[in-house]
């Protein structure tokens, strides 16, 4: 593994979250590979994952033709907070519980 990260600090639904992206993960050039990470702070919930870390290994090009780190990660979270559990999820949140 030879990675160099790039870190970002974005803002989704209210959750602070830092995506790192390393486009060449490895030194391979027959087999390259790109190496996308997803922290929110406090490891809140997200919709791609319920432990607040996300590790997503794809190739450079898919995330450039998205616009690159910060918006192919928005576009993902965007993507999966379409589902059903996340929406459960953020309303659950908002309610107040005696328990």
């Amino acid at each position: 593994m030879s990675s160099t990260y790039q870190t970002f600090r974005i803002e989704w639904q209210g959750i602070s979250i830092e995506v790192r992206w390393a486009a060449r993960w490895t030194s391979s050039t027959a087999y390259p590979i790109a190496h996308l990470e997803l922290v929110s702070d406090g490891r809140a919930k997200l919709p791609v994952t319920e432990t607040g870390y996300r590790s997503h290994f794809t190739n450079r090009e898919t995330v450039e033709a998205h616009g690159g780190p910060v918006a192919f990660a928005i576009a993902w979270l965007d993507h999966e907070a379409q589902s059903d559990a996340w929406k459960r999820h953020v309303q659950q949140s908002k309610q107040l519980t005696l328990f």
